[in-house]
This record gives structure tokens, sequence and C-alpha cells, in this order.
């Protein structure tokens, strides 16, 4: 009997809390969450996504609806397929799903999320996209430096004429004129060299290739960003690649800064001429919200860098490529260009 008396107690603290925790689940529901496949353990539904992912969330969506919801290894992942839904959250509740997670090429290549591209919703994202609006790609700056973006376009067509009856990959000799034009307006100056004749930090197509890479691994799977327990075994290698690239981009970045600090320490009434300058201006103004750090710079350099080189170079190959399909179009094109432009002024 004492025994069963002592147990009482235990018995009714048990009771009281399988009683709170029902009030409490059913004050605070669990939420509806979306339709989707069952995970498996550890890998949640990585094993449904195959080699072609988009095509895999495409078959997916079909049987779940347009929208859905998936786990990566230990995260929920919401796949919105139709323009509907898209338009919740892209337009709608932009603002809550404007942050990317944290991956690990955001820490190894991006500055440890300091750019653009990587950087959460926030004062510094919102600074940053201001400054590149007001003090970047304002008209009077674009308009300031159009006779570097006209000369850059006669070489880059000089250079196609000399090929003639050649065979072109278009998208390489797009990826250089671009570079170049990227270069001279957000550096000052080509720190490339195009032969090997030519003395520089760096040649013109290891630059183009440490870019390319740099778009390859920001748009890698890494196992490690979904599974973080076995992070620290780098199973595909990517961390390792991306730790290499970071030294080199690096390297190239931080003589680019030096040379415009160097500039400025030699000639103080210099004004302020290329993005760059204005970059390294901004980092000494105590005004700012969130203070640019020698990293912010950088990450901020090499996201217009890389915007500019592969947007610019991706959007006129596929334009080519679709006019040349359509042989009616190119005729079409080239009469409003002559009707609305004419033949003497240049098309940007």
């Amino acid at each position: 009997m004492e025994i069963s008396w002592s147990l009482f107690p235990i018995l009714y603290m048990v009771f009281a809390l399988a009683l709170l925790s029902k009030i409490i689940f059913k004050q605070n529901p669990q939420p509806k969450l979306p339709p989707g496949p069952k995970p498996w353990p550890v890998i949640g539904n990585l094993n449904l996504l195959g080699s072609i992912p988009h095509q895999s969330l495409h078959l997916l969506s079909k049987k779940y609806g347009g929208i859905m919801l998936l786990k990566f290894g230990k995260f929920p992942v919401v796949v919105a397929s139709s323009p509907e839904i898209a338009k919740q959250f892209l337009k709608i509740h932009d603002t809550v799903f404007a942050s990317r997670p944290a991956l690990a090429a955001g820490k190894y290549i991006s500055y440890n999320n300091s750019d653009m591209s990587f950087a959460p919703y926030g004062p510094y994202w919102r600074q940053t996209r201001k400054i590149f609006l007001s003090e970047v790609f304002n008209a009077r700056k674009l308009e300031s430096f159009e006779p570097v973006r006209m000369e850059e376009m006669r070489n880059f067509l000089s250079h196609l004429r000399s090929l003639s009856g050649k065979r072109v990959v278009l998208r390489d000799h797009l990826m250089r004129f671009t570079l170049s034009s990227i270069s001279r307006i957000v550096l000052g100056h080509k720190y490339f060299s195009k032969s090997e004749h030519e003395k520089s930090i760096i040649k013109l197509d290891e630059l183009i290739g440490m870019l390319d890479e740099w778009f390859f691994l920001t748009g890698v799977f890494n196992i490690g960003d979904w599974i973080p327990w076995l992070s620290f075994l780098d199973l595909q290698g990517y961390v390792k690649k991306m730790k290499d690239l970071r030294k080199k981009l690096d390297r190239f970045l931080n003589f680019v800064i030096d040379d415009h600090l160097d500039r400025r320490n030699q000639d103080k009434g210099l004004n302020s001429k290329d993005v760059v300058d204005q970059l390294l201006q901004l980092a000494e103004d105590p005004n700012l919200e969130v203070k640019l750090t020698g990293d912010c710079v950088k990450a901020l350099v090499q996201n217009l860098l890389v915007g500019g080189i592969d947007t610019s170079a991706t959007t006129v190959e596929w334009t080519i490529h679709e006019i040349l399909k359509h042989p009616g179009f190119l005729q079409k094109a080239k009469e409003e260009l002559d009707r609305v432009i004419g033949r003497n002024r240049w098309v940007e």
C-alpha cells in the first residue's frame, strides 16, 4: 500500500503534463503543410531529384500540385510550380522569402555572405542595393561611361569581322567583350592581359575561367549544405574547390584594391572615377548604417564582375540564337532599328 501511495504524485504529474500538452497543442495547432512525398530518414527526398532536378520537380508537381513540401536532408523545402503560387512567393510575400539559406558557397566564395547574391535580407542588403542604384547605376554615371562602351563595341565588332569565314564560338567572344567593358567601368582599366607577351597579374582567359567556376560552384548541389553533419567530409570535393577559388579571386581583388588605394594616397585630390573608387570612398563614410569592410568592398566588386559578364553574354547569345532560328524576326528587327534608331547611331 505504501508503494501505491508513493506512486500517486508521479502519476498525478504525468496526468497533469499530458493534459497541459493537449491544451497547448489545441490552442496552437500544427500549421497545415503543403502535400508532398514522405521523406526518408537522413536524406529526406533527395533520392527523388534525379540528374536533372527541374524535370524531376516538374513531374512531382503533377502529382502533388502547384505547391508541395519536400525535405532536402534535414531542411524542409517548399516548391512553387504554378504562376499563381510563384507570385505569392516572389511578389506578395517577397520579403519573407528574400534571403538565401546559409550555403558553403556564400561562406567561402562570397566573403561570408557579403555580396548581393548571398547577403540575408536586412539593413546591409538594403544599403548595398541603394548604393548600386544611386551610386553605380544612376543615369549620370551610365552616360559618363558611354565612350568606354562604344570603344569596346567597336573592338568587338572589328575582331568578329577579322574571323569572317571561320568557325566562331560566340559565347567565348561575348564573355571577353563584356569582361573588357565591365572591367574598365568597375575597375578603371583592365588588370588582365590577352596574350603571353603582355605583363599583368592575370591572363584574360584565366580570369574568365575563375568567374565561370564561381558560377558553377554557387549552383552545385553540395551535400554538406543539406546534411550538415556530413559537411566535414566534403564528399564531393566542392568545398576544397571553393577554398582554392577564393584564394585566386582574393589575390586578384586585393591587387586591384591596393592599386586604387596607392593612387588615392599619391593624389589626395583624386575624384572618384570608377566603381572601386566609389566603394572605397563609401567605406570611409561614418554615416553609413552598416560599415563597409574590406571584405564587403571585394564582395561587391566581385558581384559586379560576375553578374555583368554572365548575364550580358548569355542574353545576347540566346537572342542571336533565337533570331537565327527565325529569319523573319531578324528582318523585322533590322527594319525596326533602321526606322526608329537609324544607321548613324549606336544601339544600347
